[in-house]
């Protein structure tokens, strides 16, 4: 049984192979990006996690032995502890592996901040790099066995201890899952503002230099995107690419002007 004095957050992530990962890929790699997606959800609310549930569909032998083999990997790395879970068979051989998880957390900011809490008058920053991830990915799927590069997309590390170090400072914070144009756009939106993105402070990983459109609106990275008071020191590594303004005729600028209609902002699900 858990016992906890205080606030709790939790959230769930579903994963589904040929979406989430490529067919083939190693188990282990699964199983650690699973996590990894869903503490990153907890460190946008200055959680540490304190429990992780797993729904898992059952696959041959050697599949289930890696995905163990890498949930253990990430539950050490991470310090989070599998309370339970559920296990169901596929309906068939060939019906593609779903996999679910849900996190729990205790924040370390009670209220944990929102991706509403971001006012005009503050600056918008960002850990990491955009389009790591997306590196990663087309180096794997081209058959790459860099293991450096690949791992962004197969291994990312959610930002946990630099979410708790912005516990006392942070305006608005949450994760990057779907790309930085589509998250910051969800922030201007749940926060009534306009936020204004710098495309040349904004850190692109090496190979995307080029493609720093695509690197913006890709997606996977797990970064932390946050916003502090202009001019305030920031507690974590990360780098200042915009500010908040007060809502005018768009949620999103860039460089002064609102994206270009009908272009792809990030990855939208689809219902």
């Amino acid at each position: 049984m858990l016992r906890l004095n205080g606030a709790l957050v939790a959230t769930h992530d579903t994963m589904v192979e040929g979406v989430h990962w490529l067919p083939g890929q190693d188990p282990a790699d699964v199983a650690w990006k699973l996590v990894a997606s869903n503490l990153s959800d907890l460190a946008a609310k200055t959680c540490r996690p304190v429990g992780l549930l797993l729904s898992f569909m059952l696959g041959d032998e050697a599949w289930n032995t890696r995905f163990a083999a890498g949930l253990g990997e990430a539950l050490a790395a991470f310090d989070a502890p599998l309370l339970g879970g559920d296990t169901v068979s596929a309906p068939s051989p060939d019906a593609p592996k779903v996999i679910g998880l849900t996190a729990l957390g205790q924040p370390r900011r009670d209220p944990p901040p929102s991706r509403a809490d971001a006012a005009p008058g503050q600056a918008l920053w960002i850990t990491g790099q955009c389009g790591a991830a997306l590196a990663g990915f087309e180096a794997l799927q081209a058959g790459s066995d860099d293991q450096t590069l690949t791992a962004p997309y197969r291994r990312p590390v959610p930002r946990v201890a630099e979410g708790q170090a912005l516990a006392p400072v942070a305006g608005a914070m949450m994760d990057l899952s779907d790309g930085l144009l589509l998250d910051a756009a969800r922030m201007a939106e749940a926060s009534g503002t306009t936020i204004s993105i710098e495309t040349c402070l904004v850190p692109v990983h090496p190979a995307l230099t080029r493609r720093k459109r695509e690197a913006m609106s890709w997606g996977d990275d797990y970064e932390l995107l946050f916003t502090l008071p202009e001019g305030a020191a920031c507690p974590v590594e990360a780098v200042r690419i915009g500010s908040v303004q007060p809502r005018g005729a768009h949620a999103l600028l860039l460089d002064g002007s609102p994206p270009l209609a009908g272009q792809s902002l990030g990855y939208r699900h689809g219902i």
